[in-house]
């Protein structure tokens, strides 16, 4: 594991390298320098909207110029963009299916010092729930890349969500596609199905408890939604006990995605790493994992509980 990068600054250099590939606009909301669409900013001006602090408003200019037909990629933080704006993005986009990539940086606890108002924890389980979004949640930064590109060759509304925080490159050599789970390690033991930065905290694990003699398959689920169900099951089959690792609310989320899969299609054990019903603190990032339990240690702890329960 190595090449650390923020999937953010993965985003804004994705934007600039396939701009004279595909046609879109960018628009962002007095935050561009932190979301690094300044950097599509410098490069093609005429193709960027700056619309100051003002997210519902942004969401839906971007709606009536996808509207007009352009596709358009509405940037902020992931508290402003699902939270704020949430009313825009289920009537104005969701609701007449538009061409509108949402770019939401700075997702989950990762944020560190800005605290609790900017740690937003909760926007996975708010997409979701909006009919036809596609949610993609990118481990590193070549899947950060990759996802930008997928939303750009298909229609409709995307939520994309992006980390502050730099995290190694692991999917690397492996192929990406919406929908689509990635096994990045095999096992039969117990299976662990992690999202964004928590997928490499997730191999982190697995090879601890290899140590120890278990056995665990690592799979990298991006795309949230729509779910990739049939690599769910099967390793919910396969290994007979199941350990989720996110980077959000273990209500609404990830975990509660795949527990609501396993129980309708294949019941086995099943536990949870994530933040537990509690807001986010300011803090320097490496202390926060650890009191959240966003951890490679909390994740193996998961994995031995589950292993008994079997």
């Amino acid at each position: 594991m190595a090449d650390k990068m923020a999937t953010r600054e993965a985003y804004g250099k994705a934007l600039v390298e396939l701009a004279d590939k595909y046609d879109y606009v960018v628009l962002d909301a007095d935050l561009a320098e932190a979301t690094k669409t300044v950097m599509f900013k410098k490069a093609y001006p005429d193709r960027f909207f700056d619309c100051g602090i003002a997210e519902g408003n942004m969401i839906s200019v971007a709606a009536g110029l996808a509207a007009a037909g352009k596709m358009a990629f509405a940037s902020s933080f992931a508290m402003f963009a699902a939270g704020r704006a949430f009313e825009q993005v289920r009537n104005s986009i969701g609701y007449p299916h538009l061409n509108v990539k949402i770019g939401a940086t700075h997702a989950g606890i990762t944020v560190g010092e800005d605290g609790a108002t900017h740690q937003c924890l909760e926007d996975i389980a708010l997409m979701r729930t909006i009919p036809g979004m596609t949610v993609i949640n990118p481990a590193d930064s070549v899947e950060a890349k990759a996802a930008v590109e997928a939303a750009m060759q298909t229609y409709g509304p995307f939520y994309l969500r992006f980390g502050r925080f730099a995290c190694p490159v692991v999917t690397e050599g492996h192929k990406f596609e919406v929908g689509k789970g990635m096994q990045l390690r095999d096992g039969k033991d117990v299976t662990i199905i992690a999202t964004g930065f928590m997928v490499h905290l997730a191999l982190e694990a697995a090879e601890t408890l290899a140590a120890e003699g278990i056995d665990a398959r690592v799979i990298n689920i991006h795309t949230i939604k729509p779910l990739d169900k049939e690599i769910i099951l099967k390793a919910a089959k396969e290994t007979g006990a199941v350990v989720t690792a996110e980077e959000h609310s273990i209500i609404g989320g990830l975990g509660s995605a795949v527990a609501e899969t396993i129980c309708e299609g294949c019941p086995v054990p099943m536990l949870r790493v994530g933040v537990e019903d509690r807001f986010g603190k300011s803090g320097k990032v490496p202390p926060l994992l650890e009191e959240y339990g966003l951890t490679a240690a909390n994740i193996a702890d998961k994995v031995r509980a589950v292993a008994k329960m079997k």
